[in-house]
């Protein structure tokens, strides 16, 4: 660990900090070791804990999944395939009722959206010191798992959904449809005058665009940063003796079950609009 993780700003930073290999200020190529180098690394830096994460959360979604649709029968379903069916239930309904499209993807697409993120939002409820301490162990200084607490984890998936909508929105609607839709809403009028209007309706149509994915992965992420700010911020009781660290050990419970709403509800979130985006896309006007 860090060399400044005994002062409580120290213990903060180093449980914020990600696990980075870049280019370094010299050149080299290696691991960060402090926030500051890992800044210098630049954009095309990789936190390579989020991309770990990821991989094993979305490893076991498949796994279990799969595992699933193979023990499928006719019969009443039980244990793993019981809540296997009804997660897809679920979010088969959600797009039944939102999408309106025909489009094949979606469904597959909403199912994958909300289990992801909703088993990386579930790493948020593992105790903050637990595996960073087995990493300390192993000799890696930073370890973050908690994918969803990452910009670029949230954004990435964000843009993804993002050039679905473009992808579909010029497919479906042409060329032609796709920028009518951003040159002649949301103000008309006739010759000359919709001219004029042009320029105002594609910059208003443009930022409302753009605006979605931002919109849709800074929520995420900034809901889910908070959570683990608040866990570090009652680990940190811990260390102030016995009657603090009972009130901060009970504290923790009691967040860490209001919690479970937000994760949840945050993949809930990012599932629903995604749909939503999607639908938009193959409307016309």
């Amino acid at each position: 660990m860090a060399g400044d993780v005994l002062t409580a700003s120290g213990y903060i930073k180093h449980h914020l900090q990600n696990l980075t290999y870049g280019q370094k200020a010299n050149g080299e190529w290696g691991f960060a070791h402090s926030s500051q180098e890992a800044t210098e690394m630049g954009f095309w830096a990789i936190h390579v804990d989020t991309m770990i994460w990821s991989f094993v959360v979305g490893t076991l979604f498949l796994f279990f999944f799969i595992r699933a649709a193979n023990k499928a029968t006719a019969g009443i379903p039980s244990g793993l395939l019981n809540f296997v069916e009804m997660i897809v239930e679920f979010v088969d309904d959600n797009v039944k009722s939102t999408f309106h499209g025909k489009t094949p993807i979606v469904a597959p697409l909403a199912l994958t959206v909300f289990v992801w993120v909703l088993g990386m939002n579930l790493m948020d409820l593992v105790p903050v010191d637990w595996i960073p301490h087995l990493a300390a162990m192993a000799g890696i200084e930073y370890m973050k798992v908690v994918p969803t607490t990452d910009v670029n984890a949230t954004m990435g998936m964000s843009l993804t959904v993002f050039i679905l909508v473009l992808f579909y929105s010029v497919k479906v609607k042409g060329p032609g449809g796709f920028a009518a839709e951003l040159t002649m809403q949301p103000f008309s009028a006739k010759f000359p005058m919709n001219i004029v209007l042009l320029p105002i309706n594609f910059f208003l149509e443009t930022v409302g665009m753009v605006a979605k994915p931002v919109s849709l992965g800074l929520r995420l992420f900034g809901n889910l940063y908070a959570g683990e700010m608040i866990f570090i911020l009652i680990a940190l009781m811990y260390t102030g003796g016995i009657a603090l660290g009972t009130f901060g050990g009970a504290l923790q419970l009691v967040w860490a079950i209001f919690h479970i709403l937000v994760v949840v509800l945050q993949a809930f979130i990012f599932m629903v609009l995604t749909i939503v985006y999607l639908n938009m896309a193959h409307e016309h006007h």
